[in-house]
């Protein structure tokens, strides 16, 4: 089982260490940091509390993309809506999710900056978006306590002695399989001359949002990447090979 916690662009590093402590108290110990503003930090040790640990183990990035790379499901977090409409799910369910897709692949739980969260473009790579449920006039979360609250939901659905979910049949594809099946996508979209007609230029973040929330497994997004390839190969010019 491989469920990891991804903080994007933490400016303060006592969050970093806090949210440690919390996974730990979960038993959850992947923790993965995109770009973080201070660490290692003497103040992310000492909020870590014991949680040293998984702060000596902790890998950092440089993108999102690398740190969520092999990863099947990814469930973004946000406490507002986006200029997409997305299907927002409460922790509880989020959990559920989580526990399944993480008895055959890496699942990654993804929170943003102390600020803003996660942009637009870093939740078009994700799966799901969960939301807290709060008071209505202010629902603002610092990220430990964010953190603390899916962790908590997620050791429910997976302690001993939790229902087991069936596992999938068949793995979902790598966040790095679905970059390329975009990647192919857009190529094909160019070579046959569609244009966008969403009228403000969100046609590959529709597209995203379409297979993300559709989750692919390996088999069905290998299915894709053939229609593709075969749609390529009837219209390629000569002398020109199809995408890798």
């Amino acid at each position: 089982m491989s469920i990891r916690i991804v903080l994007v662009d933490t400016n303060h590093p006592g969050n970093i260490g806090a949210s440690a402590r919390a996974m730990k108290n979960m038993g959850l110990s992947e923790l993965h940091l995109v770009r973080p503003k201070c660490f290692p930090h003497a103040e992310a040790t000492a909020r870590a509390s014991g949680a040293d640990d998984l702060l000596e183990r902790a890998k950092t990035f440089e993108t999102l993309e690398a740190a969520i790379a092999d990863c099947g499901l990814v469930v973004g977090t946000s406490a507002r809506q986006r200029h997409l409409p997305w299907d927002l799910i409460e922790p509880r369910e989020c959990a559920a999710r989580v526990a399944q897709d993480s008895r055959s692949g890496h699942v990654a739980v993804v929170f943003g900056s102390e600020r803003y969260g996660l942009t637009n473009e870093e939740l078009a790579r994700c799966n799901l978006l969960v939301t807290i449920p709060t008071q209505g006039e202010y629902s603002s979360l610092n990220i430990a306590m964010a953190v603390q609250v899916l962790a908590y939901e997620i050791w429910l659905a997976v302690r001993p002695g939790a229902p087991e979910p069936a596992p999938r049949e068949v793995p979902l594809a790598s966040a790095e399989e679905m970059a390329r099946l975009y990647e192919h996508i857009e190529q094909v979209l160019e070579y046959i001359d569609f244009r966008d007609r969403t009228g403000g230029g969100h046609l590959m973040a529709r597209i995203r949002r379409l297979f993300n929330r559709a989750q692919l497994d390996q088999n069905e997004m290998n299915i894709l990447r053939g229609i593709l390839t075969a749609v390529q190969a009837r219209r390629r010019p000569a002398g020109k090979s199809a995408t890798s």
